[in-house]
């Protein structure tokens, strides 16, 4: 059965280039979060994730997290429209070699 939020793990986002570097536009989900004044519907349930590319503001701020709805026109798990075509707006990556590299980006990025 297919859950209604995201697992653990990592993504890329829609505006990953796949000839460009690994992390660009990578993330990973570390787990789900609730809004402290929206607990009774989805509206309130936050996706916390983090870039794996220095180059986001988030990283650049202090290596904070983002957080995303779930639902809604923007939500981590709402497709996003590219002209005509419905897109997922975040694809979990399943490949193990690219889940072996985007790990060892992430621990040199956030460790220590």
């Amino acid at each position: 059965m297919e859950s209604k939020y995201p697992e653990p793990g990592f993504y890329y986002h829609y505006k990953h280039d796949p000839t460009g570097t690994l992390g660009n536009f990578a993330y990973e989900v570390l787990n789900i979060g609730y809004h402290t004044e929206i607990k009774d519907s989805d509206e309130g349930v936050m996706v916390v994730y983090r870039p794996l590319y220095p180059e986001a503001k988030t990283y650049q701020d202090g290596k904070f997290c983002d957080l995303r709805p779930v639902t809604g026109p923007d939500g981590f798990m709402t497709p996003k429209m590219n002209g005509e075509e419905s897109i997922l707006r975040f694809r979990k990556v399943d490949d193990p070699e690219i889940i072996t590299k985007l790990t060892e980006i992430r621990d040199q990025l956030y460790s220590a």
